[in-house]
């Protein structure tokens, strides 16, 4: 269902009605497995590598992710609520209706992913990879990304909704369209080319004006 509070349309996960908890041991987090239809809560993973794996209509609830690695891992209506994913692996990652809730992902590695239809909502993201990510019809909704990396992605229909991103780097990244006048953009880094047509407001232009070199009088 479309979130009113969303300006963009972003679908959230589905479920179905009865999900069966699930307990997640070492026999069963093992390459290009599936885990679907359930729900994990209050635990810790810790040191876990596979590769491929597919979680599909599950959700996380208070669980802590350490040292784990799951590359090439594709999420499908998934929902993280109060988690921990800081410093995860999710490289090359497909996500498709995935919602973070009030999670911290604090070092999140999803360089060279693909997001759609993906929710964070009172995430503190400080330090998270999303360079060289594809990302489309994704939401931030008052978050905390100071000094993430977002340079060499694609981005369309995306939505910074009262966030913080200081600092953070979106180099070589098509900005057109981006609402960014409910963010703090402070020490951004663009360049000149990736700025055309971006939404700012009136302090937001003069400080990007600065970190381009460009003189305002």
């Amino acid at each position: 269902m479309e979130d009113k509070k969303i300006k963009t349309k972003v679908l959230r996960p589905k479920f179905n009605k009865d999900l069966d908890l699930i307990e997640l041991s070492r026999e069963n987090i093992v390459d290009e497995i599936m885990i679907s239809f359930g729900i994990i809560s209050d635990c810790s993973l810790e040191n876990y590598e596979a590769e491929r794996m597919t979680f599909k209509q599950v959700i996380f609830k208070n669980v802590t992710f350490n040292k784990i690695t799951f590359r090439y891992i594709e999420l499908i209506d998934v929902r993280f609520e109060n988690c921990d994913l800081s410093n995860v692996d999710f490289k090359e990652a497909s996500l498709h209706r995935v919602e973070f809730l009030n999670c911290k992902v604090i070092g999140i590695n999803l360089s060279e992913a693909t997001l759609r239809e993906v929710i964070f909502e009172n995430c503190n993201g400080q330090y998270a990879f999303f360079s060289y990510s594809n990302c489309k019809q994704v939401a931030f909704l008052q978050c905390q990304l100071r000094s993430s990396d977002f340079q060499n992605s694609i981005f369309s229909k995306i939505e910074f909704q009262e966030s913080n991103l200081l600092q953070c780097q979106m180099n070589f990244t098509n900005l057109k369209g981006v609402d960014f006048t409910s963010c703090d953009i402070e020490g951004m880094g663009v360049n000149i080319a990736d700025v055309n047509g971006t939404i700012v407001n009136t302090m937001q232009a003069v400080s990007l004006s600065t970190l381009l070199g460009l003189i305002v009088k």
